[in-house]
Parts: C-alpha cells; structure tokens; sequence
C-alpha cells in the first residue's frame, strides 16, 4: 500500500518537494493549498490590460530548476523558457550616477557606468572572494545539507571553516575590505535584497550572492514570472500527483510524536504517514499544530523574520527610457535605511527603492506605449504592538514617489492609470508567512549565524519543512532547492 504524503502549501518549496517525492513509485502525493493557485508567493494579477507579476522576479541559478525536469525525463525548455536579462540591473544614485551591472564586468567600464581600471580591477578580485564563498556553500550546504554549525564541524575542520566562510566578518566588511568606491560597495551591499536582510547584521559568507549572479546569469520568464509556477503545475499534473487548491488546513490530529490527520477548515480529516510543509515554521507551529508558546519561542529567538515590503504595482500610460528590467534606487543613507527595517521598525522617508519594468523584456504584459512599474522598496515585518496605519503607509507611498519623480521618471503620478498595493498585513494574510516576511528567516550573524531552521521537526517524527525559512535559505533557487533536499533527508530517514 502507498504511503500518503501530504505537501501542505503550494509555493516553490512545496511544488519542488511534491515533484522530488513523486520518483517513489510507493508514495501518494496530495499538495493542500487554500489559495486558488499554485505557485505560493510567484503570483499574477491581470488588471486593465496589465499583467502584475506580485511575488519574485529575478530568476537565476536555472540548473537547480531543471533537476526537477531531469528527474522524471523531461526538458525544461519544454515547460518554461528563460530570456536573460541585460543589464543584470542599473543603479541610480543621488547626484544623477548610474551604474549598471553588466554580464561581463569589463564592459562596465562603458558609460554611463564608467567604472575606472581600479574599480574594475577591485571588482574582479572581489568576484574572486566570492566565487570561493559559493565553493564553500556549494559543499557544506547545497550538496551536504550541513543545517547546523555542528554539522558543518564534523566534515570540516575548524581553521578550514573560519578562513572558508570569511566567518568573523559581516557581508559588508567583506565588501569594505576590496572595493573603495562608495557608490559600488552600496550596490554590492545590496545584493543582501536576495534573503531580505542587512549588510550590516548579515554573515560575509553571503557575499557569495554577486558571484552566483555573475556566473548563472539574470533570467526572465517569457510570459511573466508566474509561467514558471503554470510549468510546473504542468508538470505536477502529468506524474499523477493530487492538487487540492482552495483547501485551508487549520488543524491536525495526532497520535504522540506522529501526525495523524490534518484538518481542513470544513472539518474533513485528511489522514498522512508524512507531512511537507511549506508554511513556515513558525506558522505551522502557531496555526496547525499549535505549540505551547514554550516550543515556539527558541525559533522567535534565534529565527527571526526577514524583512517584508511595500509592494506597490503601476500600470502607466508612458514609457521611461532611463529604466532597465531592473532598477535599484540607492538611499543617500543606507545605514539609516537598513536601521529603519531591523533595529529601529520604522517608515524612513529615504528608501533604497527596487524597482521593475518587466516590459522592458516583455512587452505583451501591458498595453503598447505603456509601462509595468512595479515598486519594492523593503520595509519592517507586521509589528505587533504598534503596527504601521493607513496613514502611515499613504505618506510612505508619497515619499516613495517623491524621490522617485526627482531621480528621474518625471511626472510619475500624472500617467499612473492603474494601481495596486500589497502591504505586510496583506502578504501575511494571503501566505500566512511569519509576520508578512517576504524572504523567511532573517540571516543575522550573531543570531543564526545565517542559519535557517532544520527542515526535519523535533516534535514530530513524520513532519518535515520546505520554503525560505527552512535551509538553505530565501530566494526561488534556495527555495527550490529547500524542497529537493527534504525529499533526500526523507529517502535516508525511510532507509534507516
């Protein structure tokens, strides 16, 4: 008889694990999901002739994606197609400089970068540094699946782990101690966007996001982002494993260190020998199992939440040439900005400002002469006792557009014909993410050592997690790879 396993939640973590599993022809795999779609965070929403992409849009790392093709034979090619996206992003600073990240860093002596031979030269040492940041991660986390520092220690000795993961210095020290120009050091600080953290708070090992970025490249998906999640369902579909959207679980039934059943908000009892979860952890264990606050409080202390956003998408009836696919609009303060997400919560009315403009890749995705801009600036989690009002967000929305009408997309406000905006009550509500956090766990040096929590559960022998606050971490590769891992740690657990 088939073991029933249940994938509760159907973001990237979840669909990764379900496709995993399904190579045991023992197992009968169900994804509960009480959205309507699939795909979790990667979602759309088509309003007045625009097509909204409201979760990710940076793709890169596609090999890891294209293991849950190879696995059961298929191309992904066939399911998804990818179009790289130059520049990877361009920068915009107070004072009118702009720099582009290039594929090749050489052509970034061009203008309007024009980065001098020092610059160029600092950048490509740096590359370097990070290339062996990934080399250490690829073994201890991505192919090991080291959860912990005691289990990086026992496959490494100790002097080799310090010098390896430039352990005693935060991301941005590591930055500091190679590149001299300000400017750039903000850009490569903030590659930190990619697990929602600060640069100041964060392990140099994630320095190793520039060097993953260089080296796998930028990618759009053609037809939006969320054709990635209709590629998979697809895929999903065909190897006969079971989707239950618009099915909220709510509870569960257990028998001592075991799952039993797991609830659904109509009463049904959905009986599993194994539970997947892509909720979080911290929500999983509030809302379904719901833990004494003794159990949950260790993963409040040590995994904290990452940072969420203000996510605000236009539908403009112009176009802005000085935009790329991707934009960062820098702070003048970025220390400011980074204190206002983490050790002050707070609406700081100078934002570093992500930015995208999907048509500038993919037209079809609004009407012609138009423009998609979707604005991301990152702000505070759901704050608790004192949340952010109404009125609040409407004179953060005012500053966001201030400065963005003086760095250069003049008269915005004047050609926005359509509007849409997700604050962290509404990515809570909608994902039940910690908080509304975008990214999962926050990557904090002297808390977690950027550490995500294990994905086997201590308190139930048949439970086990995917997503961003599982490791290895945040961003869709991770995320997916979250999901391949656990279906390993399974196959070993079952072996045993």
């Amino acid at each position: 008889m088939k073991k029933n396993v249940v994938v509760l939640g159907g973001g990237l973590g979840g669909l990764s694990a379900a496709i995993s599993l399904a190579a045991d022809p023992g197992l009968s795999i169900t994804i509960v999901e009480k959205n309507q779609h699939l795909g979790g965070k990667l979602n759309v929403l088509k309003k007045d002739g625009f097509s909204f992409d409201l979760g990710p849009s940076i793709f890169t790392m596609p090999y890891i994606f294209k293991k849950l093709f190879d696995l059961h034979g298929r191309k992904m090619e066939d399911y998804v197609e990818l179009v790289p996206v130059t520049p990877h992003w361009r920068n915009f600073f107070e004072g009118g400089r702009i720099i582009d990240l290039e594929p090749q860093p050489e052509d970034m002596r061009k203008a309007p970068t024009s980065l001098g031979e020092r610059d160029i030269r600092e950048l490509k040492d740096f590359l370097e540094y990070s290339k062996g940041l990934y080399d250490f991660s690829d073994e201890v986390y991505f192919q090991k699946q080291s959860e912990t520092l005691t289990e990086i220690l026992k496959k490494m000795n100790p002097v080799s782990l310090l010098r390896r993961s430039d352990y005693f210095h935060t991301m941005d020290q590591g930055v500091r101690k190679r590149i001299s120009d300000p400017d750039l050091q903000d850009v490569l600080n903030f590659f930190v966007k990619y697990v929602g953290s600060s640069p100041y708070e964060a392990p140099a090992v994630l320095n190793l996001l520039p060097y993953i970025q260089w080296e796998f490249g930028l990618w759009y998906v053609k037809g939006g982002m969320f054709a990635l999640s209709e590629g998979l369902e697809r895929l999903i579909r065909e190897l006969g494993i079971q989707v239950r959207t618009g099915t909220e679980v709510t509870g569960m039934e257990r028998d001592g260190g075991e799952i039993k059943a797991l609830q659904t908000v109509q009463g049904e009892m959905i009986p599993v020998n194994l539970v997947v979860s892509d909720m979080e952890v911290i929500p999983f264990y509030e809302r379904i199992s719901k833990e004494p606050e003794k159990r949950i409080q260790p993963y409040r202390k040590k995994y904290g939440p990452a940072c969420s956003g203000f996510a605000l998408h236009l539908g403009v009836d112009r176009e802005y040439g000085i935009l790329r696919h991707h934009n960062f609009f820098h702070s003048a303060s970025p220390r400011k900005h980074f204190d206002k997400l983490f050790r002050h919560p707070g609406l700081t009315d100078d934002p570093t400002i992500y930015l995208v403009a999907p048509m500038k890749t993919d037209p079809s995705q609004g009407p012609e002469g138009g423009e998609i801009i979707k604005i991301l600036p990152h702000i505070p989690v759901v704050q608790k006792d004192s949340p952010f009002t109404p009125e609040d967000y409407e004179a953060y929305e005012s500053h966001v557009l201030d400065k963005l009408e003086r760095m250069g997309l003049t008269d915005l406000r004047k050609h926005i014909v359509t509007r849409e905006l997700w604050t962290p009550e509404t990515i809570e509500e909608m994902y039940y993410s910690n908080q509304g956090a975008i990214y999962g766990v926050v990557s904090d040096r002297k808390a977690n050592l950027g550490f995500k929590t294990p994905k086997r559960s201590p308190y139930y022998g048949n439970l086990f997690f995917a997503g961003g606050s599982t490791n290895p971490g945040g961003g869709m590769p991770m995320v997916v790879l979250s999901g391949q891992q656990v279906a390993e740690q399974i196959r070993e657990c079952w072996r045993r």
